[in-house]
């Protein structure tokens, strides 16, 4: 059983800044695609970006160019800088692992197996 926890969520000011940040349980988080994404009330949980075990990211779109992340596979964790943060970005955030298999989409959620508790993240105006 793998178990991912997250941290580094909290309150900023638009254009601001956070680093998520996620940890991993087991020997097997290099083979894993670990991916990011958020939840607001009332809508459903959408995805946010993703990293394959080859290192090959994806963002959705409304986070391109603002949005980064990366994994480091010696200290079994995920990370999701967030920068020029808006409001509509507030969200919960929750971190998702999975063996990566190519065939299978990285956006999908059902895909993804293991589920952080997720950190909330608000973004003031």
């Amino acid at each position: 059983q793998v178990q991912l926890v997250e941290s580094g969520g909290g309150l900023v000011q638009a254009g601001g800044s956070l680093r998520l940040s996620c940890v991993a349980s087991g020997r097997t988080f290099s083979s894993y695609i670990m991916g990011w994404f958020r939840q607001s009330p009332g809508k459903e949980r959408e995805f946010v970006a993703a990293i394959r075990r080859s290192g090959i990211e994806d963002y959705a779109d409304s986070v391109k160019g603002r949005f980064t992340i990366a994994r480091d596979n010696a200290k079994n964790t995920v990370y999701l800088q967030m920068n020029s943060l808006k409001p509509e970005d507030t969200a919960v955030y929750y971190c998702a692992g999975d063996i990566d298999i190519r065939t299978i989409p990285a956006r999908v959620p059902s895909r993804y197996e293991y589920w952080g508790q997720g950190t909330q993240v608000t973004v003031s105006s």
